[in-house]
């Protein structure tokens, strides 16, 4: 009738009819082809993405157990027991390297970097922290790239990757610590210090404090130098390097001036009061 709603004809036909003659009509194009093959290589980078940004979280957490293990340095009857198992704990973190290097293979690294970077920054903190508790020194970039070269382990690994090849040599992979990662690291290892600063004194140790006070003046006069040519991360970060070189200081004050007054027990309760004034007059929550 007038006003109803008419059918079209090809309404009668089914949906899945449709589309294949339609299909049939208009074969796909190589515009069309180009567009699904860019899916496909987009889909595959963002699911390597997201593999790379659940590795670092990995490599983060147990980064993080190995800092935690290496506080009771001080307090521990015997430390190599502490050292042996932070090495341990260490081998642990690099095989989740090794898994992220894999993933890399044939990869521009800088198009992944910020998945993987938080992860490296905290290994970066793990093992300097490592490696200032056994030489009381800053341990290199290069030193760090060093033990992040690996070879495969597996015979059947090594089969599958050179089957094709007569080289007696395994396969390696590596994975750089960047500058930038390498130094946001070594600003977060300022903040492992300044506890271990207090927890040494809480110990009755007081040669330590004035040891973490010199070595945080010369990373601090490091960072200065750098200043804000560098990125704005590590900018950022001088900052709160700054903030635990003050209470390292105020702390080698306390001790140089009322250490012979205040009892030892009691030393670690002043310092953390004293902290928190300071945290207080900058501001800090």
């Amino acid at each position: 009738g007038s006003g109803g709603f008419r059918k079209r004809k090809h309404d009668n036909f089914p949906h899945g009819q449709r589309r294949e003659e339609k299909e049939n009509v208009n074969p796909p194009s190589a515009l069309m082809t180009s567009f699904k093959s860019f899916q496909l290589e987009l889909d595959s980078r963002h699911d390597k993405y997201e593999r790379l940004v659940k590795l670092s979280r990995d490599i983060t957490i147990e980064s993080k157990r190995t800092i935690f293990l290496l506080h009771r340095f001080t307090s521990a009857p015997n430390g190599e027991e502490i050292l042996n198992e932070s090495e341990v704990k260490l081998d642990a973190v690099r095989r989740k390297i090794k898994q992220v290097a894999q993933e890399l293979i044939g990869e521009d690294m800088y198009q992944f970097h910020r998945a993987i970077s938080p992860g490296l920054q905290e290994y970066v903190e793990a093992v300097s922290f490592q490696y200032f508790i056994k030489t009381r020194s800053l341990i290199s970039v290069e030193e760090i790239n060093k033990q992040l070269i690996f070879t495969a382990e597996d015979r059947e690994e090594t089969t599958n990757m050179t089957s094709s090849s007569h080289d007696k040599h395994p396969p390696t992979w590596s994975l750089k610590v960047t500058p930038v990662d390498y130094l946001l690291g070594v600003a977060d290892l300022t903040g492992e210090l300044m506890r271990l600063c207090i927890s040494s004194v809480g110990n009755g140790d007081i040669d330590t404090p004035f040891e973490l006070s010199q070595f945080l003046r010369q990373i601090y006069d490091g960072f200065t130098f750098i200043g804000n040519t560098g990125p704005y991360e590590v900018s950022k970060k001088l900052y709160t390097l700054k903030q635990s070189l003050a209470k390292v200081e105020n702390a080698c004050y306390t001790l140089k001036v009322r250490g012979s007054e205040i009892p030892k027990h009691m030393l670690a309760d002043v310092f953390s009061t004293k902290t928190e004034l300071i945290d207080q007059e900058e501001g800090l929550p």
